[in-house]
Order: structure tokens, then C-alpha cells, then sequence
């Protein structure tokens, strides 16, 4: 029986407090709220117990994050998409930030078992003031385990609509695509970090920010398969490939600490579930 959940998520304000309300309808959650950096971040932390979605699932979020909101989301563990019998499993995320609110999506990484048949869409609406950071970890197979990614096929689209649109489709069978030098180029962990503002950012400004990432990414194993650039005058992106999960994760984490200090004056918060 295939799943269908949702989960709806509001940040707002309350005597100068970022707070969130949440409905859900089937198995998504979001625990409790934590405040470790004060009042005016909220942190939260998304669970679905089902632990991960097999063909015919779907899975539904909306956040709202109000005017002058700052809220922070995160998982628990990794998301996953098994082999489907045919069908597609969907999982879809649509943030909304009003004039000066800020967000950070952090899941952890997305695992795409061999055999899957997956879409992952997450849709950006920013207000004029509004900045979001985020964060979009792809696993393809299981390495660790000697569990490549061998067939199946994973969408990945990430759009703020009339701004930026970044969308790829990757099919197991594409040699070209997976093995070549102008594709995968036989790695197994493609992650991304975006800065993305609802008002343009100033030319000096994108070109410190750049310049931050650029000097931590020469610093880092990864700096020959990774890069940083300004796609337009309201979104900074990084990608970075890598054999395994964990490299391109600490260094997506790095640059989220140096551009959290740059453009918000705010120090490294880790959420505490990484700790664990």
C-alpha cells in the first residue's frame, strides 16, 4: 500500500519569537522545536517514520515562513528511495518566505537505491528581503556496501520560479552520463548549497560570498571536483562531486558555516541531531 503523506509548516512571529505550527496528515512529523541560538531561530527537525519510500509514495511538504521569521529544518537521518515495482515515489517541498524572513533547509542526504524510480522537487518562493540557505545531498547506490547504483532513474528539480531553475534527470544506464568527464565522472555523491534572496544581491556582496566558498573549497580534498558561482544577481550555488557522502557533506557544511557568518552575522549552530 502506497503512502501519502503531508505536512503543512508555519513559522511566525510571537513577541519578537520565531515559532512554528504544524498539521500533517500520515506519517511526517516535526518534533519539537529548539532554541539553542535564542528566540529568533527556531530549529526543527523532520521525521518520517517509514523511514523511506518505495514506488507510489509520496511525500508532501509546505513551509511558510512569515515576515521576519527565521526558522531552521533538518533530518534525522538520510532519505531513501527503494526499488519501485513501476511506479514513481515523489517527494515534494515548496518553501515560502515573506519579506525579511530567512531559512535554513538542511536535510541530511538523499540515498538512491539501485532500482528506484524517484523524483525529488523542491520549489523556492522568496519575497523581497527574504534569504534562504539550502542544502541537497544525492547518494546513488550504496558504497559502503558494495551496492552501486546500477539501474533506475532519480529526477532531481530545484526552482524559484522566474529566477532560477536547475533540473536533471539521472538514469542508471546512461554510461555517458555517470562514468564520462563532462558527467558524474563515476562518483557516487553529488551535493548542493544555494544562497537565494527575493531582492538582488549587489555585485560586491556575490563576489565576497564566492570568494569565501572559492578559499574554503581550495582548502579541501574535493576543491578539483567541486565549484562555486553566481547564477544570477539572486542565487550563489556550490556543487561538488564526490565518492563518497561524507566528504562532500563536511564541505558543504564548511561554506554554510562561513556564508551563515557572512551574509547573517550569525555563528556555526550545527543542529544537536548531527552530533549524534
Amino acid at each position: 500500500m502506497a503512502w501519502h503523506a503531508q505536512l503543512q509548516l508555519d513559522y511566525r512571529l510571537e513577541s519578537q519569537r520565531t515559532v512554528a505550527r504544524h498539521q500533517h496528515l500520515g506519517p511526517l512529523r516535526i518534533l519539537q522545536s529548539l532554541y539553542p541560538e535564542g528566540d529568533a531561530v527556531c530549529h526543527n527537525i523532520l521525521v518520517h517514520p517509514p523511514g523511506g519510500l518505495v514506488g507510489g509514495d509520496t511525500i508532501d511538504l509546505q513551509v511558510t515562513a512569515g515576515a521576519g521569521t527565521h526558522g531552521l529544518i533538518t533530518t534525522p537521518g538520510a532519505t531513501r528511495f527503494y526499488r519501485s515495482g513501476g511506479e514513481p515515489a515523489i517527494q515534494r517541498t515548496h518553501l515560502r518566505l515573506a519579506a525579511q524572513a530567512r531559512l535554513e533547509w538542511l536535510p541530511l542526504e538523499t540515498i538512491c537505491h539501485s532500482h528506484c524510480l524517484a523524483e525529488n522537487r523542491v520549489t523556492l518562493e522568496l519575497a523581497p528581503g527574504a534569504e534562504l540557505m539550502g542544502l541537497d545531498i544525492t547518494a546513488l547506490g550504496l558504497p559502503h556496501a558494495q551496492q552501486p547504483f546500477i539501474e533506475g532513474s532519480y529526477l532531481q528539480r530545484i526552482e524559484a520560479p522566474g529566477v532560477w531553475l536547475e533540473q536533471g534527470r539521472i538514469d542508471a544506464r546512461d554510461q555517458t552520463l555517470m562514468q564520462g568527464r563532462g558527467g558524474l565522472q563515476g562518483m557516487a555523491c553529488l551535493g548542493t548549497l544555494f544562497f537565494v534572496t527575493g531582492s538582488a544581491l549587489d555585485r560586491p556582496r556575490r563576489q565576497a560570498a564566492l570568494e569565501l566558498a572559492r578559499t574554503l573549497i581550495d582548502a579541501h580534498p574535493l576543491r578539483l571536483t567541486t565549484g562555486a558561482t553566481s547564477v544570477n544577481e539572486q542565487v550563489l550555488v556550490v556543487r561538488a562531486l564526490s565518492p563518497l557522502v561524507e566528504s562532500s557533506t563536511d564541505l558543504l557544511r564548511k561554506i554554510w558555516h562561513g556564508w551563515r557568518q557572512y551574509f547573517w552575522q550569525l555563528s556555526a549552530a550545527p543542529p544537536r541531531i548531527w552530533a549524534t
